[in-house]
């Protein structure tokens, strides 16, 4: 029998704490999802773009449902020339941003953040998931 990490209420608040308070400039939205890619939270920012809200949510989607970061699966994408909308979900995205939570190698979700530059987007997404895995 395999045992099953999943996301609880008290990871995502640490999750999303770290982000604000490390968070310092324009507007974001921060989502965290389960290990399916199913919303467990969602904030932004004031000044966030609206265009980032469904970002967000697509960029920690991807993250997860793909295992790897949602910049890593943009540049595959590019590099060995299949269009995202292959994958079969118009949720995918290469934006960078999103990245997947692995705890004993296994993918138990992933944040994203949306509204700043990719490399910006990911740094915040991943001091996140740094918060969660320090506290275990």
């Amino acid at each position: 029998m395999r045992k099953i990490s999943e996301l609880d209420f008290r990871d995502v608040q640490i999750i999303n704490n770290a982000i604000q308070e490390k968070h310092e400039g324009p507007g974001i939205a921060v989502a965290v999802v389960d290990s399916h890619g199913e919303l467990l939270s969602f904030f932004r920012t004031d000044g966030c773009p609206f265009s980032a809200i469904q970002i967000a949510q697509n960029k920690a989607f991807t993250a997860v449902r793909d295992r790897q970061t949602s910049a890593s699966l943009g540049e595959n994408s590019r590099n060995f020339e299949f269009g995202i909308t292959d994958l079969g979900d118009p949720r995918y995205t290469g934006l960078g941003g999103g990245v997947p939570i692995v705890v004993e190698g296994a993918y138990i979700g992933a944040v994203a953040v949306s509204g700043m530059s990719q490399e910006e987007d990911e740094a915040l997404a991943e001091a996140g998931i740094r918060a969660l895995l320090a506290g275990d």
